[in-house]
């Protein structure tokens, strides 16, 4: 998964499990199966989790380089190793609940991910940590898609989700005929860079090949960030290049049903 682990040597363990257990690879596929080939979205599988994971990552040692404290280690006295794997856990296993039903799929992964973080967590955390550590993955899978989030970790990958947003992560549904304002607006996004700079811990640049791109924002992710734990640390800046806005589409037309 290509997860830069540091020095985190409870999370290198956790991540060679994690790409060896079959279950969980087996209901990635499945989400795709379902959400790809039968509902016409973007890949919601290994390659989404993986991104996603590495993207929470960043944003998480942004805040904790900016003295900003995971809940897990404010509220229950673990450290900051311990928030990172909350983190790349709830990413990789948020959406396994797409091989069921896209719809109320932040749910069915609830259900679907607490014997398999037993499964991964054992031999890493003893009993009650680990029963500790399961809470706080299971909010953050929870809250990625809706739920009120109160953990600066659930913040985190429900802000790391939506910056998966990269041209290409519209091309299956743009390419299958589907242009809507989600797909073209998605294949107008070039660039995601994440940084930290003196005003922000999260500091998002989004480079835009159309103004399209302006709705997959506004629309999408200001909806990730409103009332999140994380807001007020987080800036989003969007730019066009000047003289390189591109066409997407030649033609639109509406149809009736």
């Amino acid at each position: 998964m290509n997860i830069p682990i540091k020095k985190n040597k409870k999370l290198g363990k956790i991540i060679k499990k994690v790409e060896n257990h079959t279950r969980l690879n087996t209901l990635w596929d499945c989400s795709n199966v379902m959400v790809m080939d039968r509902q016409g979205f973007s890949d919601h599988g290994p390659v989404h989790v993986a991104i996603v994971a590495n993207i929470a990552l960043k944003l998480l040692r942004n805040l904790i380089q900016s003295e900003i404290s995971p809940s897990i280690v404010k509220e229950y006295s673990f450290d900051n190793n311990d928030a990172e794997i909350v983190v790349v856990l709830g990413s990789v296993l948020h959406d396994i609940g797409n091989a069921v039903h896209r719809y109320d799929h932040e749910r069915t992964s609830v259900y679907l991910s607490n014997k398999i973080l037993e499964e991964l967590l054992e031999g890493v955390y003893k009993q009650k940590e680990m029963q500790i550590m399961i809470c706080e993955i299971l909010h953050t899978i929870i809250c990625h898609d809706g739920g009120d989030i109160v953990t600066i970790e659930a913040g985190v990958i429900k802000l790391a989700d939506a910056l998966d947003m990269k041209q290409g992560r519209a091309r299956i549904p743009f390419e299958r005929g589907i242009q809507d304002i989600y797909s073209v607006s998605a294949m107008a996004i070039n660039e995601v860079n994440i940084h930290k700079n003196k005003h922000k811990p999260i500091s998002i640049e989004i480079e835009l090949g159309n103004s399209a791109g302006i709705f997959q924002i506004d629309n999408l992710l200001k909806n990730k960030l409103k009332d999140s734990p994380i807001e007020r640390y987080v800036e989003v800046i969007a730019k066009v290049k000047e003289g390189k806005e591109k066409k997407i589409i030649r033609k639109y037309e509406l149809k009736n049903d």
